[in-house]
């Protein structure tokens, strides 16, 4: 095949030119850009690897805002705390001040003025916001965390900032952790509240030893506690004190303890430990007795929220030698009333009561229970009491505690979660025996309705095994079944009882809506038309509330107790059987618990500098005030509890403070490695540029040398 002339052309010139003007296209687009590739046709490979990076870099640059914005509210929280352990130092200091005994009732009064303020600007800082969101209401960041009567609002939703793939971290404090939080490291303390003094003291005619004329303490004797018409010291047990209380595991007991004269204020509070569980060898509360002759109760087991105890106690005088026949010496503390409570009034036929827990509440015998419940000795009540009345709401004043967890019970909580029904194997030789249930439990509920008319109800809890017939009330003579929501209904079991079904019974009793029939379907349609006329709920802390919707107040009154609360009667075995919970009691004074109830406290301590006293008194105007030593151990609990959270916070911010510079660094390193997928080395791209100029320009000159010497050889 003969060469032609264009046959020669084309393939040195227009295949070359064609190649090496694309590369040179390439090379130029590369400069310009700074980037490997265009499209990703140009290197699908690159391509990809880019886009998979640019999409790492969008989610770096997503955690990085996020922990950015987590940590502003971290930080800022951290600041808010600041100036919470600033303020409440200032509080502490006033305190001091106050109950330090060298203060005038006029100082201490400025000092209350101040305390006041401190108060306001704790709940200030409590509602700090950012743009206009607040800090501390959990993730209800519009609303405001704490209301005017120092109510916590918000929620216990925790804020999380996104640290990558299933990974978080929270940013916020919740309000329900701060000003509702439990510490668990915090043990349980609970006080009387009546001031008791050596009764001999004042009568040299009643000191039958030197002991007799010492200010009351542990080792003065129960004569001096419990006083005497005459200088004789009896021998034989005269003195009877009733004790009923909750162990730190959440176990009831009701003992009677008899002592004489002689015996010694020490061996009462070794009897009451005793009574909580104490051994000979192991203790699991300190039992003692302040200046004031009050007995302080300390948990030595952290995070139980259920110590509590009440004691009376009596003596009758006109009967020393045979105390087996004196009134002092029952089984039912209703056969205590009418006894003298003024030692200084007492004569030899008088039989005489101490009170140690006092409150002001009345007894439920108002409510219209039976004549026989005391009215004239609110100190010898323990959990006969009437709800507090504020309007139109009834409030109970015994938290629920769940026992095996502490946590505040709720509407769908069992009442046998909260009651003492413990199931224990105890040896042969200790005669106490156990029910693990709460068939056969019956409690009282009686009072005035929203009518104002008396109601007289029992509430039996039953189980269906045997002949049992499940749980009921009962009211004027007729009983109803409390139905559970099951499939056919029926009666519930005694340890399936939720708090709703009792509440429920309560809003029919007192708003007198009463089933109109037998059947589940009557019972519901009661419970319908009770909600109506009031509600009946268990407020944040666990204690009930009724509310009557009928009004800005109410007629109702009501007291709810265990059938068994004032039968001191033992058993063969000396065994008295406890109430198996309390709804509402004279209990003692918490001085310390884990659970927190910030600005509640807050109150509480201003009342008790208000108070003027070092110790609670219940002859002062505010009975349940707890005196300012209880305060600053107070103030203590609430700065110790601050500096836990504010702990947390600042975990919280050095947590978010790593992730910021984890993720910066990842950015940096992402971008990096982005850059050597896809950017253009300037340098090599422009030394190639060169070598592809040199290579075009080369060409074009071996094809014109080409051209010219074939026309030469034309012509």
């Amino acid at each position: 095949m003969r060469v032609t002339q264009s046959m020669y052309y084309d393939n040195l010139y227009g295949t070359n030119n064609s190649k090496l003007n694309k590369q040179l296209f390439d090379v130029n687009k590369q400069i310009a850009s700074g980037l490997k590739i265009q499209y990703a046709s140009d290197d699908v490979g690159v391509f990809t690897e880019t886009m998979r990076l640019d999409n790492e870099l969008s989610s770096l640059g997503q955690v990085l805002k996020s922990t950015e914005n987590g940590y502003k509210i971290s930080d800022q929280t951290d600041v808010t705390l600041n100036q919470f352990t600033d303020t409440m130092n200032r509080m502490r200091t006033l305190v001091i001040q106050a109950s330090n005994g060298t203060q005038s009732e006029t100082s201490i009064d400025a000092i209350v003025g101040e305390l006041v303020g401190v108060k306001e600007n704790l709940k200030n800082l409590a509602n700090t916001s950012i743009n206009g969101q607040f800090l501390f209401s959990g993730s209800m960041i519009d609303t405001k965390p704490i209301s005017e009567s120092g109510v916590y609002q918000g929620n216990d939703v925790s804020r999380d900032a996104l640290l990558g793939s299933n990974n978080q971290q929270q940013y916020n404090l919740t309000g329900a952790d701060f000003f509702l939080g439990e510490e668990d490291s915090v043990k349980r303390s609970i006080t009387s509240n009546v001031v008791n003094s050596n009764l001999l003291l004042s009568n040299t005619a009643l000191q039958a030893s030197p002991a007799d004329a010492e200010p009351l303490s542990e080792s003065s004797t129960i004569r001096s506690l419990m006083g005497d018409t005459d200088n004789t010291v009896d021998a034989l047990d005269k003195h009877y004190f009733y004790l009923r209380g909750t162990a730190s595991d959440g176990n009831t007991f009701k003992e009677k303890i008899a002592m004489n004269d002689g015996q010694k204020v020490s061996e009462l509070l070794e009897s009451i430990g005793t009574a909580f569980g104490n051994t000979g060898n192991v203790n699991v509360v300190n039992v003692s007795m302040n200046d004031s002759g009050q007995i302080v109760v300390e948990d030595k087991l952290n995070g139980s929220s259920k110590l509590d105890f009440h004691l009376v106690g009596a003596v009758d005088y006109a009967n020393p030698a045979d105390p087996t026949t004196g009134r002092a010496d029952v089984d039912d503390l209703d056969d205590l009333d009418g006894a003298v409570t003024d030692f200084s009034s007492a004569t030899a036929a008088d039989f005489f009561v101490k009170e140690f827990v006092r409150s002001n509440m009345t007894s439920s015998a108002g409510g219209g229970v039976a004549a026989d419940v005391v009215t004239s000795l609110q100190g010898v009540v323990h959990d006969r009491t009437e709800f507090s009345i504020n309007g139109a709401t009834l409030s109970s004043n015994v938290p629920q505690i769940e026992k095996g967890t502490n946590a505040f019970a709720t509407a769908s909580t069992k009442l046998s979660e909260v009651a003492d029904i413990r199931n224990e194997v105890l040896p042969a030789t200790i005669p106490k025996t156990y029910t693990s249930t709460l068939d056969g439990t019956s409690f009282k509920l009686a009072g005035l309705d929203v009518s104002g008319n008396t109601y007289n109800a029992t509430i039996d809890l039953a189980s269906f095994t045997g002949a049992g017939t499940g749980s009921s009330f009962t009211i004027g003579g007729t009983s109803y079944d409390i139905f559970n929501m099951k499939d056919p209904r029926t009666a519930v079991d005694a340890d399936e009882v939720t708090y709703q079904q009792l509440m429920d019974v309560i809003n029919m009793v007192v708003t007198n809506n009463l089933p109109s029939g037998t059947s589940a379907t009557d019972y519901d349609g009661a419970i319908y038309t009770s909600n109506n006329s009031a509600n009946t709920s268990l407020s944040y802390d666990g204690k009930i509330e009724f509310k009557d919707l009928s009004g800005s107040s109410t007629k109702a009154t009501m007291a709810l107790y265990d059938s068994n609360s004032n039968d001191f009667t033992a058993d063969a075995n000396g065994v008295r059987t406890a109430s198996v919970m309390a709804f509402n009691a004279n209990d003692a004074l918490t001085i310390s618990d884990p659970k927190t109830d910030f600005f509640k406290a807050i109150d509480d301590i201003i009342m008790a500098v208000e108070s003027y006293n070092l110790h609670p008194d219940a002859n002062s105007s505010d009975v349940r005030n707890v005196g300012m030593g209880n305060a600053l151990a107070m103030v203590d609990d609430l700065m110790n509890h601050t500096d836990r959270v504010h702990a947390k916070v600042g975990a919280q911010s050095n947590a978010l403070t790593s992730a910021m510079e984890r993720t910066s660094l990842l950015e940096i390193s992402t971008i990096t490695l982005r850059s050597s997928v896809i950017d253009t080395d300037l340098a090599e791209s422009s030394m190639r540029l060169s070598q592809l100029t040199l290579n075009y320009q080369a060409m074009l000159s071996t094809v014109g040398k080409v051209s010219q010497l074939s026309l030469v050889n034309y012509l």
